[in-house]
């Protein structure tokens, strides 16, 4: 994630495709897991959504996209919105007060910060983090609906208490209203399926319904073949153990994830 001088030039309509090939072979070597996983088409598919996205915010230039496709890996191709990363929204929206390269190196000063905090040396504080939510999903926990958020806070920190420290009660707790509240639009079991949602949005980002990253999410959101609710809250639950078996099965040394 070093924004290099020789990536400062503007991206023009004829460079997109070259660039866009160039994006696919480094977020590959990026993030080996999720490369294996989703393939080069659909890895395309993000490189294409994080570029329109940060022409939004202003970023032009090769050096602050590439930093951009990056912060989707990290976080989650939504992270521009997230509760959980309001610094990265903030930064993104000063575009009219300060330069991009600024915005840029603002923001990779806060992915420094929270690499520091929360990933932890080598991101041992991630996996051990990916390794809690792999018994989670594998033994969902069944909480009062009458204390939902205080049960479900509690469980996120004991899963990564880095990172819900780092995000604070009050993001935690929007984070927790918006899975809630996307489990309704799914009609998902009560209780259940919110638990499913917030977890879900906790390791993949709160757009996870929507991310080209994670296409599985959605995909079995939208099955139109499973109507059984229920059915359909198992088959997330299998598909997500499926994803963190397959991640942590991956050498640690050097890994991302």
């Amino acid at each position: 994630m070093i924004i290099r001088n020789a990536q400062m030039d503007e991206l023009g309509d004829g460079m997109q495709r070259e660039f866009e090939d160039e994006m696919v072979l480094h977020l590959a070597e990026f993030s080996p897991p999720l490369f294996k996983v989703i393939k080069e088409e659909q890895l395309r598919e993000a490189v294409r959504f994080g570029i329109e996205q940060a022409d939004k915010y202003g970023l032009t230039l090769r050096g602050p996209i590439r930093l951009y496709l990056e912060l989707m890996l990290l976080f989650g191709s939504h992270f521009d919105s997230d509760p959980q990363y309001s610094w990265a929204g903030e930064i993104l929206i000063d575009k009219h007060s300060v330069s991009q390269m600024q915005r840029a190196e603002w923001l990779y000063e806060k992915i420094l910060d929270y690499q520091e905090k929360v990933s932890g040396p080598d991101g041992a504080n991630t996996r051990k983090a990916l390794e809690n939510l792999l018994v989670l999903a594998r033994n969902p926990i069944t909480y009062s609906p009458n204390d939902f958020t205080a049960s479900i806070r509690q469980e996120m920190h004991r899963v990564f208490p880095q990172k819900t420290t780092y995000i604070g009660k009050e993001d935690v707790t929007t984070l927790i209203k918006a899975g809630r509240a996307e489990s309704s639009k799914y009609h998902l079991p009560a209780v259940r399926g919110e638990t499913l949602m917030v977890v879900l949005m906790f390791a993949f980002g709160h757009g996870c319904a929507d991310d080209l990253l994670y296409p599985w999410i959605g995909r079995t959101l939208r099955d139109e073949k499973i109507v059984n609710p229920a059915a359909r809250a198992d088959r997330l639950e299998k598909k997500a153990v499926t994803w963190l078996e397959h991640v942590l099965d991956l050498p640690q040394e050097g890994e991302q994830t």
